[in-house]
């Protein structure tokens, strides 16, 4: 449902003020996995259906000192997508939902970073999912940055945006409470 989209999504958290005074570009530590794209969605209105894609690559780059020109690339691998039930997950692939063997990547690339406050911004940038492309904003926040035990340098951001499943091409009728879907995403770089 949701796709990588969300992943990238997260990443452009990274352009918000993180304290230091030069730009950086980051890699997502996909490696030691800490760094999540996931879902949920209402299942008929009456609980909530929850899921996550567990093949993603992506990088950004920001400069506290000028978080606007911050820069987020996120590639996510559809088929990857896992909500805890094999079944589920085999038609969340089909071409009623994720269309994975047509369209077997999602991507997200910012275009725009907006502070919204203190350690806040709006990530705007194009998703394209199900081979559909349309302007996303995720709300993004910084969570922390500093220094790994490995002397590595990390920054962290989280981030969410709700998506029309219809504006991408998604039709299946799911009911009413089941139009829509949160992207949530939870992202760590490591400094290159």
């Amino acid at each position: 449902m949701l796709k990588k989209t969300l992943a990238a999504f997260a990443l452009g958290g990274a352009l918000l003020s993180a304290g230091q005074a030069m730009a950086a570009d980051y890699v997502i530590d996909k490696e030691g996995q800490h760094a999540f794209v996931n879902f949920k969605i209402s299942h008929l209105g009456y609980s909530w259906l929850y899921g996550t894609f567990k093949d993603f690559d992506g990088s950004f780059s920001f400069d506290a000192a000028n978080p606007e020109a911050s820069k987020v690339s996120v590639t996510l691998n559809t088929a990857s997508v896992d909500s805890n039930h094999a079944e589920r997950d085999k038609h969340l692939r089909s071409d009623d939902f994720l269309n994975v063997d047509k369209h077997p990547t999602a991507t997200f690339e910012s275009t725009a970073v907006k502070s919204t406050g203190e350690g806040t911004a709006d990530i705007t940038g194009n998703l394209t999912l199900n081979g559909v492309t349309k302007p996303v904003v995720i709300a993004a926040e910084f969570i922390g940055e500093g220094s790994d035990p490995w002397g590595g340098y990390r920054a962290g951001f989280a981030g969410s945006t709700t998506l029309k499943l219809k504006d991408f091409g998604i039709t299946k009728d799911l009911g009413p409470a089941s139009e829509t879907v949160e992207l949530i995403l939870s992202v760590e770089g490591i400094r290159k």
